[in-house]
């Protein structure tokens, strides 16, 4: 089943030049500490919101017994990349990096808001069609995803844009090392 464009939420972050090309990703080449710098943030912001959603998401529906285990696993998986991006971004801004992500940060954070808001509008008019919502219906909550990106927008970005040593340390498993505790 193909993905329709506007609700394809990864591809239009590499539309807009967020995070690094998968064609790159691909090539047989090595990634300069720039290129590890540009995933790493990318990975910090998008991961965020994931992070935030499967909280939700275990919540609401962590103890069911039919998904419950399965959203816990998810959710804890979400949260070790997080910390695993956090640390090892601290790491590069210890390295020199400092400027580069803070910078990186902002750009990837501002874009990914308005990407997410038109992802959100576009999956909630499909879903409005196949469900055969009204137009009340429809309108109502895309002034909702409408609200939520003035809010992010107006501040609420700033959490997928700082950065802190996380509670989880390697949370991808390896040899711990020295852990800076600032950007």
């Amino acid at each position: 089943m193909t993905v329709p464009i506007d609700t394809d939420y990864t591809s239009r972050l590499e539309t807009v030049g967020i995070g690094l090309a998968h064609s790159l990703l691909r090539r047989d080449q090595k990634l300069t500490e720039h290129d590890i710098v540009t995933y790493l943030v990318h990975s910090r912001v998008t991961e965020q919101r994931a992070s935030e959603q499967m909280h939700a998401l275990r919540k609401y529906a962590g103890d069911r017994p039919d998904i419950g285990r399965a959203v816990r696993m998810i959710s804890n998986d979400e949260d070790n990349h997080l910390a695993y991006c956090h640390e090892e971004l601290l790491r590069l801004a210890a390295a020199g990096h400092a400027q580069l992500i803070r910078s990186s940060l902002r750009t990837t954070a501002l874009a990914e808001l308005a990407i997410y808001r038109d992802v959100s509008k576009a999956v909630m008019a499909y879903m409005g069609r196949i469900l055969s919502w009204s137009g009340g219906k429809s309108a109502i909550l895309a002034a909702g995803i409408q609200a939520v990106y003035i809010y992010e927008r107006l501040g609420g970005w700033r959490r997928m844009a700082s950065l802190r040593m996380p509670a989880r340390r390697d949370a991808l498993g390896g040899p711990p090392g020295a852990h800076p505790t600032y950007a």
